[in-house]
């Protein structure tokens, strides 16, 4: 049952204080249960709480969450507490603050919800979203509920399947993703628990965006200010998380925001447990195959649920790998941010938005590999030609033995690392740059101090540090498996690897046999010069050479996504306007399980910092092609592939 009911009654108590014109403070206003108007709001501007989600809000009794929310606006402080704050609407318990984001509502399939919900608001409506049950039969119309300003609506319905859903309201009758402004943070999460499942710990993150711009996309040299918050906050201001090895970390992400986040866990993979939206969920079997990642695209309005066991101690990300996302936010006075290469920390100084910060503690295992006879290479980053000071062109050469990849410029695309599963190496990173710089092996399973996150990376008081000019870091890992990897600069992250510093790691069992000719390396990431911004590259070039191909040869072709800002586009392999067929064999590295390793139409969607392997067999001579597209199906970039 699903009962909607509009209040517009005043308390008595309240009446009776109008009448006698007597003054009326906050904490008065709440008695009765409703404040006194809409438009009555404290001489100071309310101070919104963070919500970390921790706590369920409501009353539970006889099987019934009951519980009244109200919608007001106050300041909100996404960077320190002592910053300038942004006024904007938020959701908050009655007698209770506003929080960002808004209460979590936390139920047991099953469960009866009676909620009131109220808009404070002086003169916008509340458009609701959200409180409604979810079930399987559910219809797709629109639940929408609109809430004039001082008026009350009640809710009443049981609540459906399990899974991770939101509520969320805007003050016009908007898309999600079109919340930019004063109403971006009205949103909070709705969990719907399984009867009978054993409570677990778990945290619950929800991503909000907010901007003064006109539009969500944030462009190189942008004047806004935006704000890309987890729980309320944005990095380095965001919550930090402690664990210890062995532990099951359980998570579930919640995309109430304007844009597409790419979420990226630094030196691990997590377990995809469930994906959804708003309104469904799909939860995957226990029994079932795994889906392993390090990288899960989660488009606005999206939800997925993950579990991680940590198995080695030392500071990790998980963060959005949209670089322009992570990149420093112009400060909220309108001030211009610092320089971006001239920092004592670069990771607290140099970083911001959907960041959050997890250390883990314990001891390691004894990794018996590490006896083995070491490899060594040197991965030097010099100036390339062609560059400004606004707009640099750096790149990578690689030294393995008496042999340098390339001899000499151009350094792009970086040149294509191949490492062998299972074999310790020793890369040490020369940076003949005038600035400083460090690498991230994305991807990679190594220990915390080599990961290459500056001023963050490490245990206890082995933190690494930048690669300062003429200065030099070695990196030492094994390899645990082999796939299709990244390596790229963590340092000033748009403008250095706009610049060049990015490239291709792949590991393979046996890198004699390894076969560039039939294993098809596809880097796509973005021009060095920001009036190129509307083609990409691939392997470093917008208009790329053809690629020859024998019909009934078996390819495989590595795609990797390590663009800036761009975290839809498409590939799709075409002969003509007709999909070709590939089958699926790798995520992120990570070989797919036999029911997910299947053949279908050669098209994927990429967010940055995810890889895809595929295998191909072209089955006739002829000209096709690989086409790069935005989300819109605008062309980006081409290769001609000739089939003989």
């Amino acid at each position: 049952m699903h009962l909607l009911r509009a209040h517009r009654e005043e308390p008595p108590a309240l009446r009776l204080t109008r009448r006698a014109l007597l003054p009326v403070t906050w904490a008065a206003m709440l008695l009765g249960g409703w404040p006194l108007s809409a438009g009555t709001q404290p001489a100071t501007p309310e101070r919104i709480a963070i919500n970390d989600n921790r706590i369920t809000a409501g009353t539970l009794a006889g099987g019934t969450l009951t519980l009244r929310l109200e919608a007001r606006e106050g300041k909100w402080h996404p960077d320190a507490e002592t910053d300038p704050g942004i006024s904007v609407f938020a959701f908050g318990l009655e007698g209770g603050p506003l929080q960002i984001p808004g209460p979590l509502i936390r139920v047991t399939e099953g469960t009866e919800v009676h909620a009131f919900v109220r808009n404070r608001l002086a003169k916008e409506p509340l458009i609701l979203h959200g409180m409604s049950p979810r079930t399987t039969t559910a219809s797709n119309a629109s639940d929408a509920v609109s809430i004039a300003p001082g008026e009350v609506r009640e809710f009443r319905f049981v609540a459906g399947t399990p899974g991770t859903y939101y509520y969320w309201a805007a003050t016009s009758d908007i898309p999600l993703a079109q919340r930019l402004r004063d109403d971006s943070q009205l949103s909070g999460a709705f969990i719907v628990e399984a009867r009978g499942r054993a409570t677990r710990d778990e945290r619950v993150f929800v991503i909000g965006h907010w901007t003064d711009a006109d539009t969500a996309l944030i462009q190189p040299g942008s004047l806004a200010r935006t704000r890309i918050v987890m729980n309320g906050k944005s990095w380095p201001h965001t919550e930090r998380l402690a664990y210890r090895i062995g532990d099951r970390v359980h998570m579930r992400i919640v995309n109430t925001g304007a844009s597409v986040h790419p979420m990226h866990l630094h030196g691990f993979y997590f377990n995809v447990d469930s994906r959804g939206d708003e309104r469904s969920d799909v939860v995957f079997p226990p029994q079932g195959s795994p889906h392993m990642v390090n990288t899960e695209r989660l488009a606005p309005g999206r939800t997925f649920s993950l579990t991680w066991v940590p198995t080695r101690p030392g500071n990790w990300l998980f963060h959005c790998h949209d670089t322009a996302h992570i990149s420093k936010a112009r400060p909220l006075d309108g001030s211009a941010p610092p320089a971006g290469h001239h920092v004592m920390n670069h990771a607290l100084e140099m970083m911001s938005g959907p960041v959050i910060g997890v250390s883990v503690s314990g001891r390691a295992s004894a990794n018996a590999s590490d006896a083995r006879p070491l490899r060594t290479l040197r991965l030097v980053a010099r100036v390339d030609t062609g560059g400004t000071p606004g707009e640099p062109a750096f790149g990578f050469a690689l030294e393995d033995g008496q042999t340098t990849t390339p001899a000499a410029g151009p350094y792009l695309p970086g040149p294509t690392i191949v490492l062998k599963r299972g074999e310790p190496v020793s890369i040490t990173v020369v940076n003949q740059l005038p600035e400083a710089t460090a690498i991230h092996w994305h991807g990679i399973e190594l220990d915390s101090y080599y990961d290459g996150v500056a001023g963050f990376a490490g245990d206890g008081k082995r933190v690494a540090p930048a690669i300062a000019p003429a200065a030099s870091f070695e990196a030492r890992f094994t390899p645990p498996r082999s796939g299709t990897f990244i390596y790229h600069t963590h340092v000033d992250e748009v403008r250095q690897q706009q610049a060049g510093l990015n490239g291709a790691l792949l590991v393979v069992d046996s890198p004699a046999a390894y076969d560039p000719t039939h294993d098809l390396v596809l880097l796509v990431s973005v021009p060095r010069r920001d009036a190129d911004s509307g083609v990409v590259n691939i392997n470093g070039s917008a208009k790329p050479a053809p690629f020859d191909m024998k019909a009934g040869d078996r390819y495989r072709l590595r795609f990797i996504n390590i663009h800036t800002f761009r975290p839809s586009m498409r590939m799709r392999l075409l002969r003509g306007d007709t999909l070709l067929s590939w089958r699926a064999v790798a995520k992120d590295g990570m070989d797919l399980p036999a029911d997910q390793a299947t053949a279908g139409p050669s098209a994927i969607q990429m967010g940055n910092g995810e890889t895809y392997d595929f295998e191909f067999i072209p089955d006739a001579p002829g000209d096709i092609r690989l086409d790069i597209t935005n989300a819109g199906g605008d062309l980006l970039a081409s290769m001609p592939v000739r089939v003989r």
